[in-house]
């Protein structure tokens, strides 16, 4: 004779007995954590309660850079979306981000330029020096829409914060005069700081005592009393490796470069690699004076490219008719 049948009583599912902030606690250690887009939104889409509180503010609110490094190609109203919840949610990252996305690569000038000054206003050091070029080239209106003081104000508030191309754009300002008082001490000391901060970075990835030794000779150099007699690091045979770039500027240089945005004619994007900055008028940029061949939207990105590639493709070419003010002059190879 068979036995009844016995139902099964069906095990606890113990995910669902974690309470709802233990679990919005690890997914904004995750998004503030994760190394690209997809890390995080996996782990989302996994199951309608992961959905849910992953758009809880807190999650959202922590998030980091890298979670917004979406390319072009993947770019949506649903990933503009997605910013628009992280910046709602008081995201610095995500200010910063959508303002540069909007102010460059959608055309949204005011709304871009908001978003980066919100992100600035919370000291956020990258917000603070892409307003400094803003200000510098006057981006989005006329080439009597410059503000050098500010420009340079806003690199120094940067450069405080640690930012190396703030330090550097700001040393180039004092060492020519640009937008405040000439100091050419004071300029290539910064230039000398710029180069060791970014040098030490890169070490301190790989060995911590190498790079607490590069600070310490830093330490010693800017005790002797002509700073003009330091010698700079290329001088010493050390070769920075390309540091790395900004999600949001590579996500500028794939928007155009595959023509996902269109550049109207005449325009240019900045010849520094890492850069990814377009013009937003005819000859906003200054290109080098001696090839003519290669813009930068800033003495920053000049001097990078320089050190990288540009040393050796650079070579004199015919002068011709153009306004001295667009040229930038090659950098010193130490610079």
């Amino acid at each position: 004779m068979r036995t009844p049948f016995k139902h099964v009583k069906k095990k606890n599912n113990l995910f669902e007995c974690l309470p709802d902030d233990l679990v919005v606690f690890i997914l904004s250690k995750l998004s503030s954590t994760a190394s690209s887009p997809s890390e995080f939104i996996n782990t989302v889409l996994t199951c309608k309660r992961l959905n849910q509180l992953g758009l809880h503010r807190l999650v959202l609110s922590k998030a980091g850079p890298k979670v917004f490094a979406v390319k072009p190609k993947n770019w949506s109203e649903k990933a503009h979306a997605f910013l628009r919840h992280c910046v709602s949610a008081g995201n610095v990252d995500a200010c910063y981000t959508l303002g540069m996305i909007r102010f460059y690569c959608l055309g949204n000038r005011g709304s871009g330029l908001s978003l980066m000054a919100k992100a600035a206003m919370k000291l956020h050091a990258p917000a603070l020096y892409s307003l400094a070029v803003v200000q510098f080239n006057g981006s989005g209106g006329s080439k009597h829409d410059k503000d050098l003081r500010a420009g340079v104000a806003l690199s120094a508030r940067a450069s405080l914060l640690g930012h190396i191309d703030a330090l550097r754009e700001l040393g180039h300002c004092l060492q020519d005069g640009y937008g405040v008082r000439q100091n050419v001490a004071e300029g290539r000391r910064m230039l000398v700081q710029a180069n060791v901060r970014e040098l030490a970075y890169v070490l301190r990835e790989v060995t911590p005592s190498a790079s607490d030794s590069l600070l310490l000779t830093w330490r010693t150099m800017t005790c002797q009393r002509d700073i003009t007699a330091c010698p700079l690091l290329s001088e010493y045979g050390y070769r920075v490796p390309v540091p790395e770039v900004q999600p949001v500027n590579c996500f500028m240089r794939e928007w155009f470069e595959s023509g996902k945005g269109k550049l109207e004619k005449g325009l240019r994007l900045c010849s520094h690699i890492g850069c990814g900055r377009p013009e937003t008028r005819p000859h906003e940029f200054r290109r080098c004076s001696v090839c003519g061949k290669v813009n930068y939207c800033s003495r920053g990105c000049q001097a990078m490219d320089w050190k990288l590639k540009h040393k050796m493709e650079c070579s004199p070419t015919e002068p011709y008719g153009v306004d001295l003010e667009n040229e930038f002059v090659i950098p010193n190879d130490a610079v």
